[in-house]
């Protein structure tokens, strides 16, 4: 496998597609990177040669925050969201959905399990 960036890249696909493992590369930006590297896009991983891959790595280095160093700095927003008190941040404190979705009945991927709640006891004569 090649490594890049901390990653292990698929050595049997694409270049295009391997770059996409890299957390913050999606299929533009790998493009791009290839692109500005000089190297095919249908070429396979593991027919690169030494030259090629060190020319990947050393884009994506100069050009792209990824990993480790991209997570934290989404970290650090969300925690600056969070600590100016803005609605986003709210929302993100109380696990809610941030971006105008409805929550009646969906938005469960954010809320968690459903918690069950009894119902109230009539009053009996």
């Amino acid at each position: 496998m090649a490594r890049i960036a901390g990653v292990d890249i698929p050595r049997k696909k694409r270049g295009v597609v391997s770059l996409t493992y890299i957390y913050g590369i999606g299929q533009s930006n790998a493009r791009k990177i290839l692109e500005n590297a000089g190297v095919d896009p249908e070429l396979k991983v593991e027919d690169w040669d030494d030259q090629q891959l060190t020319k990947v790595r050393n884009v994506i280095n100069e050009e792209f925050k990824v990993e480790g160093s991209l997570r934290s700095e989404i970290q650090m927003n969300i925690k600056r969201l969070m600590d100016i008190g803005c609605y986003r941040g709210i929302r993100h404190r109380i696990g809610l959905p941030l971006r105008g979705q409805k929550t009646k009945n969906n938005a469960r991927t954010r809320k968690g399990k459903k918690k069950t709640v009894a119902n109230k006891k009539k009053a009996t004569k």
